[in-house]
């Protein structure tokens, strides 16, 4: 999962498993649990559902949506989204059913219970300018979208699990009017028309529950592409509610960074179909609040701001879409118990975050160094403000103690920390591992090691595996993982610069329009008046010093967009893909004077911190930059 959050006025814009085994009830009926979804008759925008599990010989079921949905760390509750819950018998009559929490119904006399019918509401309606991480909301990726032209059918929104019949099969009809475009990760088994053509129902099968909440769908009036990366089909799925992207505009950009992953990933096991489900978010009240994606194992459904440029998207996409395929290595080839025998009620967590997200992070980055589509300078800028951004959360913190609590305080207020220190001790690792093999391992070949060892249906003990990779690598990377990962030591990055040849020095470095250097935001707000104002940062950006800007300039319009406390997220999270040259507006209001910026936009820059290449460096320190950066 990847999650940028939106915090104005306080902070700064920002940027997802339970270890029983699954027992089966002998006394269940091991068929296909026959689901229904109907989008052709929705009801006060909610969404009716049949489920049809077959007979039980048990007298009391309890059926249970998910608390917790694996690739996210936070709680989303989805049974609270469920209205007119009924089980009938096989006359048609209502039986008992008592709730018993938010996500779970136990049913009376189920010898009779023929099937259960109830209506889905969304999520995306109910989310505040905070996202998912302001109360118990699903992260907006996660989340379930229900609307006259576009539906985001992630599944665990919608179907539930019987306790005793988790491993079952399921069966699933998607019915929907004829003209909707239709992309699903599970395979569509046959579609059939409604006798006045109106309507197709499309069938599916899932071997599993799992397989239920790892396959998402997208239905509606949507834009797609579908092209070959080597052996890989990607299919992007785009709905820009007002038109403003295509798939087509955004396709190059998809099958660079694509190939690009392929080529450093080289010989890890990838699937033969990638889907790629983006939501495009216009800033409404009723659009999703919070940016970001989560992973599935042959898919991601991302969610990004609708405002962005064609160029400023492109980055985003890089930086997101990268980040969750990066995942079909963690968890999804290389996980612990905990993931692999997931509790969607009562979820235990992994201790190795650092793994799953940070690991997957770094690569995510470290591979647009190592394949060319970036700079070493800009590479450099972004290590930087991974650690600028993870000194000021707990940088003394436990790593595996905060992943197993990681729902728990102070833990969950660091979890972000998973995609800033956590990258950097993949950085670490690679760097030691390239070091100790003189360039002929790195992180990845580890991954690739522990992947070739367990892989997607053999998980790892969790208390094991930082001295099964002590093992398998070298002291000190047991000795680093002892005492930065496990204990709580602050990493000295110094001296793994040292290593690579780079040294620590102030020069004008690359900014984006948003921040003054590293996460120095340009902008604070006003919870009274609901309003955002240009900070004193906002002066050592190069470009807005350029436009003469000063401090409590209240923004009132983006090319064009009212900004608002409430639509923050949207509008100022679009200015992340300003690139030079492009054309904007901003609407100021100065001491009660309206003031116009109309403007070209130039390079941005800011002095602060940077890594430079010593010109003093070893031939041994240049070797091991050259390892590190380019494999």
């Amino acid at each position: 999962m990847k999650n940028y959050i939106a915090i104005l006025g306080l902070s700064v814009i920002l940027v997802g498993c339970g270890s029983a085994k699954p027992k089966v009830d002998d006394l269940a009926v091991s068929n296909p649990i026959e689901t229904a979804l109907d989008l052709t008759v929705v009801v006060g925008d909610k969404v009716p559902v049949t489920i049809n599990p077959g007979r039980f010989t048990t007298e009391t079921v309890t059926y249970r949506l998910p608390r917790v949905v694996q690739g996210t760390y936070s709680v989303s509750d989805f049974g609270k989204y469920i209205d007119t819950f009924k089980a009938l018998d096989y006359d048609g009559k209502e039986l008992t059913v008592t709730k018993t929490d938010d996500n779970t119904w136990t049913i009376a006399d189920a010898t009779k219970l023929d099937k259960l019918q109830y209506y889905v509401n969304d999520t995306f309606d109910i989310e505040t300018s905070g996202g998912a991480m302001q109360g118990e909301q699903p992260f907006s990726p996660a989340g379930t979208n229900i609307e006259d032209d576009n539906y985001v059918l992630n599944l665990h929104g919608f179907i539930g699990y019987f306790d005793s019949l988790k491993n079952n099969q399921y069966a699933l009809d998607v019915t929907a009017p004829a003209t909707f475009v239709r992309t699903s990760a599970l395979e569509n088994k046959g579609m059939k028309s409604s006798a006045d053509g109106t309507a197709i129902t499309s069938s599916y099968f899932a071997q599993r529950y799992f397989d239920i909440t790892d396959n998402p769908m997208m239905y509606g009036k949507l834009d797609v592409e579908e092209f070959m990366v080597g052996n890989i089909k990607i299919v992007l799925s785009v709905y820009s509610p007002n038109k403003v992207h295509t798939a087509a505009s955004q396709k190059e950009t998809v099958f660079k960074m694509m190939q690009a992953q392929k080529d450093y990933l080289g010989d890890v096991n990838t699937t033969p179909r990638y889907d790629i489900y983006l939501y495009l978010s216009d800033g409404s009240d009723t659009a999703p609040k919070g940016m970001g994606a989560l992973e599935h194992h042959t898919s991601t459904v991302v969610v990004l701001p609708e405002s962005s440029s064609k160029e400023g998207l492109a980055s985003s996409i890089i930086d997101v879409v990268a980040h969750e395929f990066f995942h079909i290595v963690t968890p999804l080839s290389v996980h612990s118990e905990d993931i692999h025998y997931f509790d969607y009620s009562k979820p235990t967590f992994s201790k190795h975050l650092w793994m799953y997200e940070g690991v997957t992070e770094y690569f995510a980055q470290h591979f647009q160094i190592t394949e060319g589509l970036v700079e070493n300078d800009a590479f450099y800028n972004t290590v930087l403000s991974k650690i600028a951004t993870s000194k000021n959360l707990d940088d003394a913190m436990s790593f595996t103690i905060m992943s197993e609590n990681i729902l728990e305080k102070p833990y969950a207020s660091n979890y972000y920390n998973v995609y800033m220190k956590g990258a950097l001790i993949g950085m670490c690792i690679d760097i030691l591992m390239r070091e100790e093999s003189n360039g002929n391992r790195s992180m990845l070949s580890l991954m690739k090691e522990l992947s070739a060892k367990y892989g997607k249906e053999k998980p790892f003990v969790d208390d094991n595996l930082i001295s099964e990779i002590t093992a398998m690598t070298y002291p000190s990377v047991g000795e680093f993982l002892k005492i930065h990962v496990e204990g709580d030591v602050p990493i000295n990055y110094n001296d793994f610069f040292a290593k690579v040849g780079l040294t620590l020095g102030e020069t004008e470095v690359p900014t984006n329009y948003i921040f003054a250097g590293g996460q120095n935001i340009i902008f604070d707000g006003d919870q009274e008046r609901g309003t955002i104002f240009f900070s004193p940062m906002a002066l050592k950006n190069s470009f807005w010093a350029s436009q003469r800007v000063q401090v409590g300039d209240v923004i009132k319009k983006v090319n064009g967009t009212e900004l608002t406390l409430a639509n923050a997220q949207q509008v100022v999270g679009g200015m992340f893909g300003w690139q030079e040259g492009q054309e904007i507006t901003m609407d100021l209001e100065r001491n009660g004077e309206p003031i116009l910026i109309k403007a070209k936009l130039t390079k941005a820059t800011a002095k602060g911190e940077s890594l430079i290449e010593d010109e003093n460096a070893t031939d041994a320190q240049k070797a091991l930059r050259a390892a590190w950066l380019k494999g």
